[in-house]
Parts: C-alpha cells; structure tokens; sequence
C-alpha cells in the first residue's frame, strides 16, 4: 500500500466543532461535536501524525455534514470509505448500518443478522463503538432491543446519540 498523504479540514456546526480526513477521494474519519476546533483534528487524526496535511479537503461533504447537522436529510451513501483497516465482519457490519435510513433505527440484533452473523449483536455493539465515520456510517440509528437507546462513544454519549435522533425524527416529520 501506498502511504499517500492525508488531508484534514475543521469546520463548526451547530453539534460543535467537526474535522473530516481523508485520502484521495476516500473518508477515513469523522470527528464531530468536538468543543475546539483543535480537539476536532486531533479526534479526526487518531494518533496519526504522518504525512498530515490541512487543507480545505472535501468541502462538499463539509457542507453536507453542517446541513444534516441542521436537520437537512442525508444518508450519505454515496461517500467513498477507508475500510482498510476493518475485518470482513465489521465490513458487513458497516454495510448494513449505512443501510439504515434517515430518521429511522435498527436493533444491534438487526444489524448483526443483516451482517449475515445472527447472534453477534454484541459484536456488532463492539464495531460502533470504533465506528471512525459517524454521521456517515450512522451508529447513532443502532438501539437496543425493545428500544432502548443503548450506548454512543461520541461526545455527551447518550444525550447526543438523542439529540440526533431526535433532530431526524423531527426532519422526517416535516
């Protein structure tokens, strides 16, 4: 594999600050609601500091993240990913979150047999919890079962994966 440069931008939003860094035409992370802008990149980099460039990398998808962010709805299905570094179940696993709609959710337990391996909702639990795209690979439509609102790793935690569901169900209300 080639060690081609990674490119970084940070922009605000009304979920706070976000950072989007990628490669070419590929996403490889998204932080968001990051209190700094600083916090944003550093989250975004995950502990990369090689060939590390700031630049005004993907702009449109920038704009797209601050208009879903303000309730404007997008699945951003068509975003290319990084999945390198991912496992072929937690490929599928990814696959099939992306699957979920806007303003909709899906149980750990769905997912999990979406992902051809009923039985392994915890395991998919595990593949959110690294989840480097959210918004984009939406984990914050995956619950519990019976609807339980389950866990989030993003900032604020439970009270944002809300926040977010909220924000959607409001969208496809309207």
């Amino acid at each position: 594999m080639i060690d081609l440069p990674q490119e970084i931008m940070a922009f605000k939003t009304t979920f706070g600050w976000c950072a989007i860094a990628g490669c070419e035409e590929q996403l490889r992370d998204l932080a968001f609601a990051q209190p700094t802008r600083e916090a944003a990149i550093k989250r975004a980099l995950r502990d990369s500091t090689s060939n590390v460039r700031s630049t005004k990398w993907n702009r449109k998808l920038a704009e797209r993240i601050v208009a879903a962010l303000d309730g404007e709805p997008d699945e951003f299905r068509d975003v290319q990913l990084d999945l390198e570094h991912l496992t072929p179940f937690s490929r599928r696993v990814i696959a099939a979150c992306r699957r979920i709609g806007w303003g909709q959710t899906a149980s750990y337990g769905e997912i999990a047999r979406m992902a051809e391996s009923p039985g392994a909702a915890r395991a998919v639990g595990s593949v959110m919890a690294g989840n480097r795209t959210p918004l984009v690979v939406p984990c914050h439509r995956v619950i519990a079962s019976e609807g339980k609102i389950g866990g989030f790793s993003a900032p604020d935690g439970i009270r944002l994966k809300k926040r977010l569901l909220a924000l959607e169900a409001a969208a496809a209300k309207a």
